[in-house]
């Protein structure tokens, strides 16, 4: 299926990559779990925390080094789904996966004073999505896709301006700064007009943009990075991408990789933009059924 079939497990599944994550998964559950028990302020994270973040974990490694970051190497479309789950999907579940007092220790231990400012919701927004777009012009994309180094840098990268994109909707710190409700709509909107140029770029181009999925020479150097053994024992059997490609050309490849990018970033933030109205909406509510009642509310008996 999707020529999976062609590859080894190794190439599908990455099992250094693999355990690393389950690492990174079993030290979660003993920090938030029986360790949390020794450690002054803290409290074991619940059923659900541990839910989200683990699913966000499972979702990061599937994009990074399962059979979606494979996948991404033969199809622009899947690269876009990889893409997606990476820094659209996978950050908010893991920032809600940690308990609160696990972010106070990480802010403690970063020079949060030096770095608050990448934090601001406009620089954050900025960052994030100039940092996706500036990745998706042809040159820059072939390159970073042809030196795994760069690609490595430019993803975590990525990760981190990620991260601190959501923080703005998420911030899970009671006494931290708070954006208010229609900060955080104007903030959904900014985020959905800055990754447009990008999808627009990708989808109404004339012709394929990138080398490593129209060009049988550069894909196969690129696919040195995710498969075992010489990469150019692809060539010789299956003569270039297009073998691995369903759909009927890469430029319509491409195309549908860009709508898939913007149908899932659109669908995110507009889940986001209705559950940040509908918290504004019931704090509101509440704030002006606060008003309504005399001090002491309405069962002080001082007040009838």
């Amino acid at each position: 299926m999707l020529g999976l079939q062609y590859f080894s497990f190794n190439d599908l599944w990455s099992p250094l990559i693999l355990a690393l994550f389950l690492i990174i998964a079993a030290a979660y559950l003993v920090l938030v779990g029986p360790l949390s028990e020794q450690i002054k302020d803290a409290e074991p994270a619940t059923a659900a925390q541990k839910i989200m973040f683990i699913t966000g974990l499972f979702v990061l490694y599937l994009a990074q080094a399962g059979p979606f970051n494979l996948l991404g190497h033969v199809m622009f479309s899947f690269h876009m789904v990889s893409m997606a789950f990476s820094y659209l999907v996978a950050p908010p579940l893991m920032m809600k996966g940690l308990p609160i007092w696990v972010w106070r220790k990480i802010v403690r231990w970063l020079p949060t004073r030096q770095l608050s400012f990448l934090a601001h919701p406009i620089v954050a927004a900025v960052l994030f999505n100039g940092l996706f777009s500036l990745y998706h012009l042809p040159i820059v994309h072939d390159y970073v896709m042809l030196n795994f180094t760069v690609h490595r840098l430019y993803y975590i990268a990525l990760f981190i301006t990620s991260m601190l994109m959501w923080w703005t909707l998420l911030n899970p710190l009671p006494e931290g700064r708070q954006a208010s409700g229609l900060s955080k709509i104007g903030f959904i909107f900014l985020n959905m007009v800055l990754l447009t140029p990008a999808c627009g770029l990708i989808i109404f181009a004339a012709e394929p943009l990138y080398q490593t999925y129209s060009n049988p020479a550069v894909w196969a150097e690129a696919m040195r990075y995710c498969v075992s053994g010489d990469s150019t024992a692809l060539l010789r059997s299956f003569g270039g991408p297009a073998f691995f490609n369903f759909l009927s050309s890469a430029k319509e490849d491409q195309q549908v990789g860009g709508i898939v990018m913007k149908f899932i970033q659109e669908g995110i933030f507009a889940s986001m933009l209705a559950y940040v109205f509908f918290q504004w909406y019931r704090k509101e509510k509440q704030e002006d059924d606060d008003d309504s009642y005399p001090a002491g509310g309405p069962l002080n008996p001082a007040a009838k």
